[in-house]
């Protein structure tokens, strides 16, 4: 399967969130039945006959991406939220952004211990956010599977901070 249509569809920003930042846009992606259709089939792809108990998904535009990805792998999704956002305990991971710093949390009985996770989200860039969530999955006792990312930015090299010897997908790299 070729997926040149919902590629096409991703648009460039220069200088946004500030400048010297190309920002990858895949709200076209979204906004196209067939494209989100093949983004997801591209995601879904390498875990299909894979055990896979829940998708962690990664705030914000990874929740687009996870929620659809797990129902195509019948798996839970879980959310991974900014602070403040999530009731009861929680489990909390800082990171460092290409452009700033963050945190994740996950409710602390979210899945339980030994769950298989697959962690996913639209875009791979330094790795921070991959570390967090990878972080929040050991917090969790739950096995890594994999994670699964729709744009992987080469040229930052996130890929290399990738902790483990779990798969690491990109559906596509740029």
């Amino acid at each position: 399967m070729t997926h040149t249509h919902w590629t096409r569809l991703i648009r460039d920003i220069p200088d946004f969130p500030k400048p010297g930042i190309v920002f990858k846009d895949i709200m076209p992606v979204l906004a196209d039945a067939a494209a989100f259709d093949d983004a997801i089939e591209a995601l879904a792809a390498p875990w299909l006959g894979v055990r896979i108990d829940a998708v962690l998904a990664m705030e914000a535009r990874g929740f687009l991406f996870g929620a659809p990805l797990a129902r195509a792998l019948g798996a839970g999704i879980v959310p991974l939220r900014k602070p403040g956002k999530l009731p009861g305990r929680v489990f909390t991971q800082r990171y460092a952004l290409e452009y700033g710093e963050d945190a994740l949390q996950v409710q602390v009985d979210a899945v339980p211990a030994g769950a298989r996770v697959l962690l996913a989200d639209d875009v791979l860039a330094t790795g921070g956010t991959l570390l967090a969530a990878h972080g929040l999955a050991k917090q969790l006792r739950a096995e890594v599977a994999g994670a699964s990312m729709l744009i992987e930015l080469g040229f930052l090299n996130g890929r290399a901070r990738w902790d483990g010897d779990a798969p690491l997908h990109a559906a596509l790299v740029v």
